[in-house]
């Protein structure tokens, strides 16, 4: 027997769109982007296809909103250390990399989804236009932040040094995230922050400790 369709009376417009939005990911993170179709989002969010075409022109626009949200999320827990003002900049860079490469922005389920939303780039602009927005908008913070903390070690990078020295630093986040979100254990979680702060300090020759 079918499940009753879901009622959505009581959620706001906002809520019903975010329903579909994580039903969609559920799907690509469980089966991926093929399985992604109008009819098994639907079935998922347990709504009716009506629903769906009410919010979203297009499939291609709900997948892309989707990944828009998704990386969305990923930033956001991954950059909030570096609002704390009330912290040195070294302590904030320090912050942000360990929120980068501990739960919950370290996890299977994260790189799975990027993974699969990363291999679509060739044919679908709109992700790529997502992708290349939400990684300049890391790159650049975190580029920001690696400025502050040499400023106050008496140094005065140039823009071009620290925009290298941020590209640098990023490519070891993320590897050292693919390679604690895939390792299913095999590293301890605090191996990988280890690592990061040991190596980019010593890329920015300061001292970041363990």
């Amino acid at each position: 027997m079918s499940k009753p369709q879901r009622s959505f009376a009581r959620e706001s417009p906002e809520q019903r769109r975010q329903d579909l939005i994580d039903a969609t990911l559920k799907i690509i993170g469980g089966n991926g982007f093929r399985a992604a179709t109008v009819r098994s989002i639907a079935a998922q969010a347990n709504v009716t296809l009506g629903l769906i075409r009410h919010y979203f022109t297009t499939k291609e626009d709900l997948i892309t909103a989707a990944y828009e949200a998704h990386m969305a999320e990923m930033t956001r827990l991954a950059l909030a250390p570096a609002d704390d003002t009330t912290k040195s900049p070294k302590d904030r860079l320090r912050a942000v990399i360990h929120a980068n490469l501990t739960p919950p922005v370290l996890s299977e389920r994260n790189v799975t989804l990027w993974a699969t939303f990363l291999a679509q780039i060739a044919n679908e602009p709109e992700i790529q236009a997502t992708h290349t927005r939400t990684y300049l908008h890391f790159r650049n913070r975190l580029e920001t932040l690696i400025r502050e903390t040499l400023i106050a070690e008496n140094r005065t990078p140039t823009q071009t040094e620290t925009q290298h020295l941020a590209v640098a630093c990023n490519a070891i986040i993320d590897g050292l995230w693919m390679e604690g979100s895939t390792s299913k254990g095999a590293l301890q979680k605090s191996t990988l922050a280890d690592l990061a702060l040991k190596n980019i300090g010593r890329m920015l020759e300061i001292d970041l400790g363990p």
